[in-house]
């Protein structure tokens, strides 16, 4: 999952096309829709020696389905905006990795401008921004950077003379540009490049590193620029990590995992109701305790508590691949260092992921809680083709399927496919395969003047009927993996919340593997399961 500021684009958090369906055509969903059966049992291999189980943990049996859990999001993937505070004591934390700048000349009131959008000249000839103006940032330390254009060219230092271009595709030093922000004016910048020297906008429109004057920081300055930031921040794993760096990144997030999530929280988690637990992990998991750069290790050592403690309370665990590597969709819980998605373009990249599912099968499959392997979370298309997720669904479930014969595997359909069935026969030719879902209205503009009434009924109508048309005969199961009690609704009374929670667990309650709630705990109430069943907005007995 990823949010900022409040919103998100739509596309975020729908896994299908919200069509507005007439009540009267909408059916209702089967009670005896024939289910998925479990996946038949068989004897498992030895547990690894790290993750050893007990002998009361063994007694320990599946939930009954459909569940009802909890996705432990901010634990053990980053996103700033359910807990904002880990990313405080960052230096320059507004110029984080995927951070979109613009550049323009106080002197020239022009902006730097990668032609075509990179692979040429960079030049100070236009007084309107658009894509070709705008830079995301690959932060190289607290000050330097590269800048990547719209085309994904770098910009560097060229042959000669400290002309500037866009013409790398991987960055080296000549690429590498300090910001040099004014004391009184953090936006006004100068800035260094390799060669020692300032970049400045001349009059001819070129821009030329070649200025190694001191400043006063005035507007006649032709190395002042006034840098403006545009879009929404990324604040996931590779922020962080990065912003941090290794040796102050590694003590703050083993912290964060040995005390965000701890015994306690499963312990409530059991007596509240809840049956299952739902985990986001990220791809550099597989390679703890020693990720490639700039991840750090531990929370390989989170995740092994994680079972203990599910063994102990009798909890499923659905292992969510939340980050895959080169990112499935461009947001911040997918780990993307600057919005870009490459996940699947290549046949290796799909080999990688699917080496991170086997090891997490491998590593678990001898305990009694692990109930689901979710093989990714959220592909967007059309950057993710059908033709690359079938393939590596296909895989992944294989790899599962090595390791244990009673796990259901998890398939997330596309988001933006236009397609909301596109997985259904794929899927269905599967034992123990599951459609994931996910359903929210807070983040479509559509919704902003609706009302309390209006958005039970649009969950009672559109909600359920996109439901029932991937609930199936003889289909795989269905799994709502993600829904909240939050909206646009404004000044809402606590009893209009527990009237829009109330009707969502009606509908998805429906679904035939179960549904799980986003998330368990979070700095914004309504999205923290913990504080919403503790104030008496959701209840799950009776």
């Amino acid at each position: 999952m990823g949010f900022r500021g409040g919103l998100r684009p739509l596309v975020t958090r729908l896994c299908f096309v919200l069509l507005c369906l007439c009540a009267s055509c909408l059916c209702s969903l089967s009670d005896d829709a024939k289910r998925t059966p479990r996946p038949t049992p068989t004897t498992k291999k030895p547990p690894p020696a790290s993750s050893q189980q007990s002998p009361a943990a063994a007694a320990a049996s599946y939930p009954a389905l459909p569940v009802r859990a909890v996705c432990l999001g901010g634990w053990l993937v980053t996103e700033g905006w359910i807990l904002p505070s880990l990313f405080d004591g960052i230096p320059n934390k507004d110029l984080l990795d995927g951070t979109q700048v613009q550049f323009k000349s106080t002197l020239r009131k022009t902006y730097l401008t990668a032609e075509q959008g990179g692979g040429g000249a960079v030049v100070a000839n236009r007084t309107q921004a658009s894509d070709w103006e705008t830079f995301k940032l690959w932060r190289t330390n607290d000050t330097t950077f590269n800048f990547r254009t719209a085309g994904n060219q770098f910009v560097g230092i060229g042959a000669s003379d400290g002309i500037i271009v866009a013409t790398a595709t991987t960055p080296t030093l000549p690429e590498t540009f300090q910001i040099v922000r004014c004391p009184f004016d953090k936006n006004r910048v100068r800035i260094k490049a390799a060669n020692g020297y300032f970049v400045q906008a001349v009059a001819t429109g070129e821009v030329i590193a070649d200025y190694g004057e001191p400043t006063r920081w005035s507007d006649f300055d032709a190395s002042v620029f006034l840098m403006t930031k545009v879009g929404e921040q990324l604040q996931g794993e590779y922020q962080l990590c990065n912003g941090y760096g290794t040796d102050k990144a590694t003590p703050l997030l083993r912290d964060h995992w040995s005390t965000y999530i701890v015994e306690d929280d499963f312990k409530f988690f059991a007596s509240s109701g809840l049956t299952a637990v739902r985990i986001p992990v990220g791809w550099w998991i597989a390679s703890d305790p020693n990720p490639p750069a700039p991840y750090v290790g531990g929370s390989l050592q989170a995740l092994d508590n994680a079972f203990k403690w599910a063994e102990k309370y009798k909890l499923g665990v659905i292992i969510d691949l939340h980050a895959a590597p080169g990112s499935q969709n461009p947001w911040e819980h997918s780990s993307s260092r600057d919005g870009t998605q490459e996940w699947g373009t290549t046949d290796a990249n799909i080999a990688q992921t699917v080496q991170v599912i086997d090891f997490l099968a491998s590593r678990y499959a001898t305990s009694p809680s692990l109930f689901a392997v979710e093989l990714m979370n959220e592909p967007l298309a059309p950057r993710a083709t059908l033709d690359s997720l079938t393939k590596y669904y296909r895989d992944g479930y294989d790899a599962v399927r090595k390791h244990s014969s009673t796990a259901y595997v998890v398939m997330s359909n596309r988001l933006s496919s236009g397609n909301s069935t596109e997985l259904l026969q794929f899927a269905g030719g599967f034992q123990g395969a599951v459609i994931d879902v996910h359903y929210y209205t807070v983040f479509n503009g559509m919704f902003n003047n609706f009302t309390m009434q209006q958005n039970i009924d649009f969950i009672r109508t559109n909600f359920s009927g996109e439901l029932t048309s991937v609930t199936t005969q003889n289909g795989p199961l269905t799994f709502v993996g993600e829904w909240v009690a939050e909206w646009k609704v404004p000044n809402a009374t606590k009893e209009e919340y527990q009237k829009y929670a109330a009707a969502q667990m009606n509908v998805y309650r429906q679904a035939t593997f179960g549904w799980s709630y986003w998330t368990a705990k979070n700095a914004n109430n309504h999205w923290d399961l913990e504080w919403m069943i503790k104030n008496g907005y959701i209840s799950l007995k009776g």
